[in-house]
């Protein structure tokens, strides 16, 4: 007979469950362990006020390090409304030490765990969290002591058939385990063991989440980082294999540029990720705001996400090319967000910007630019925020359109872009510079578009007060021209097919003159030749007529002459 799968108690911590396939394994105990500020007691939190709302499993939190009142005044922030919960969903429970506690002789849990078990009776918990468990150990005498206790309670949480929650913090580096810790033992006895790791990588803050150890359950091993945001734990987690494929959509949708569109078969994939690549200058931030503006003009709810600028600046330096997005700001289609704001790690950035889209509804986001997700401190997880941002982007149907800022030193269009967001873009345009004639103009490529044909020339990108276009290509002996070079090529060919042309009518007037000089002529020889042909004829008339008389003279004259001779009569 096979055995039924391990029931999951799902924590509502988004990731978290994914990693773990349903969530903490139900009716069992699990380790929470991390240093100062690792998020351990608000994990714990967002564990209960998810079973007390969503699961009908009301829970206790038991505290051993704070008052119940100061807990609840730092959830405020979260928005999960801890006063609706109490006291029939939500109980806490007060277990601080007094501070002039004075310890004389042993102690045991017994008592309180017979006054919790009266409270779960009470309000039908499933639940409970012993937060800070750490701080009622230090208070027994020895190592034996503490390790009694904590059988103690072991068997008391499995005899109730909680699904428990110990939080302990841990000194050091808690990534490498907790077996070094002083309550190393308790990874042995739980089913499920937690490590929250919180450091800091070149003054930039950096969370991570690893489950230790999970019994009878798959997990991932893998270390995850997350963040703390304003509904509490987010856990960066990548699309695991045999998850269901994001629909995809045939549609396509104007990048803004009429002419950019025509060179990509006809726009944009809805849902597809467009990366804009280029050196300072090359004129991305126009090139995406286009699309901004194109996206709000079919209705489209657009966030725009500027690293490099204040939104006002964006707004105004892009009317000077005719891209008016202070209308849609007006109409509250577009919202304009300065991620100097946005301050934190990678992650950080990720889970904001994503609040953001959700808040907005955006059908359309732009980022501009993605590379500074790779600053400093941010090196070794930037690639894994651009994929999860990416993932998420074609999981919500959401069309995103970002640009990458090269370096100046690097050989151009086949270096890509710091994050390798290359490799996972839909469509790459590569804009460049060409430097002629001591001119810069700018130059639009299109690298890739997955699905669809696309143009391979290079395109003059041209910006005026009328808008932004792209210039035919123009060739001259096998190389590009561009700016004043073309110009004056084209002034060239178009002078050389001027004087051409009128050499051509010069030439066109004399052979008209001649032609109509040789019609004269062969109507003169026409003329002289009916005369000729007119005396000929007379002449034949003449010479036939002449003879016909001749003949008939001829004719009469034997007739004379036949009666002369007519033969005689005989004289008898």
């Amino acid at each position: 007979m096979d055995a039924a799968p391990l029931a999951k108690a799902p924590t509502g911590i988004a990731g978290f469950d994914d990693m773990t396939s349903g969530g903490l394994p139900q009716g069992r105990t699990t380790l929470l362990v991390g240093g100062p500020g690792s998020g351990k007691t608000i994990f714990a939190m967002q564990c209960l006020v998810h079973g007390a709302r969503h699961c009908q499993e009301p829970g206790i939190f038991v505290a051993f390090e704070e008052s119940p009142q100061r807990i609840a005044v730092n959830f405020n922030g979260f928005g999960w409304d801890l006063d609706a919960l109490q006291p029939r969903q939500l109980a806490f429970v007060d277990a601080q030490p007094p501070p002039d506690l004075v310890q004389s002789g042993t102690f045991d849990l017994g008592g309180m765990l017979a006054a919790l078990e009266t409270q779960a009776q009470r309000m039908g918990a499933r639940r409970i969290v012993f937060d800070a468990l750490d701080i009622m150990l230090a208070l027994l005498p020895n190592a034996g002591a503490r390790r009694r206790e904590v059988y103690r309670l072991h068997g008391w949480l499995n005899a109730c058939g909680f699904t428990a929650l110990i939080t302990a913090k841990a000194d050091g580096d808690t990534s490498h385990g907790v077996g070094q810790q002083p309550f190393g033992f308790m990874q042995f006895m739980v089913d499920c063991a937690v490590v929250l790791n919180h450091s800091m990588a070149l003054g930039v803050s950096q969370r991570n989440l690893r489950v230790q150890k999970y019994r009878g359950s798959t997990f991932d091993e893998n270390e995850s980082p997350f963040v703390i945001g304003a509904s509490g734990f987010d856990v960066a987690i990548t699309r695991k294999l045999g998850r269901v494929d994001n629909p995809v959509s045939t549609e396509r949708i104007g990048s803004g540029v009429a002419r950019l569109d025509t060179m990509l078969g006809g726009g944009y994939y809805r849902g597809a990720t467009v990366l804009v690549t280029g050196f300072p200058g090359t004129a991305k931030t126009t090139l995406s705001g286009a699309f901004a503006e194109a996206a709000c003009g079919r209705g489209e709810r657009t966030l725009f996400v500027s690293f490099d600028s204040d939104g006002a600046e964006v707004v105004r330096n892009l009317s000077s090319v005719s891209i008016r997005l202070d209308r849609h700001l007006e109409s509250g289609l577009l919202r304009m967000v300065s991620a100097r704001t946005l301050l934190g790690s990678a992650e950080t950035l990720l889970v904001r910007i994503k609040t953001l889209a959700r808040s907005h509804g955006a059908r359309c986001i732009v980022i501009d630019p993605v590379s500074t997700l790779s600053t400093a401190g941010n090196e070794l997880t930037a690639h894994a925020v651009a994929e999860r941002l990416i993932d998420w982007s074609k999981a919500e149907g959401v069309t995103l359109v970002c640009t990458s800022l090269l370096d100046e030193l690097t050989s151009g269009a086949g270096s890509g872009s710091l994050l390798h967001v290359s490799t996972l873009a839909d469509t790459w345009i590569h804009l460049s510079y060409l430097v002629q004639a001591g001119e810069r103009n700018r130059g639009l490529s299109i690298i890739k578009s997955r699905g669809t044909a696309h143009s391979n020339q290079v395109r003059e990108l041209i910006l005026s007060n009328d808008g932004v276009t792209l210039a035919d290509i123009y060739t001259a002996g096998g190389e590009v021209l561009m700016g004043t070079l073309r110009w004056e090529k084209e002034r060239a060919v178009r002078l050389a097919a001027e004087t051409a042309e009128v050499a051509a009518r010069l030439k066109q007037v004399r052979l008209d003159a001649e032609e109509a000089e040789l019609e004269v002529r062969l109507k003169s020889l026409q003329t002289e030749l009916v005369a000729k042909r007119t005396e000929k004829s007379l002449l034949a008339r003449a010479t036939e007529s002449l003879e016909g008389e001749a003949s008939q003279g001829n004719t009469q004259l034997r007739e004379l002459r036949g009666a002369d001779e007519a033969p005689r009569a005989l004289p008898g």
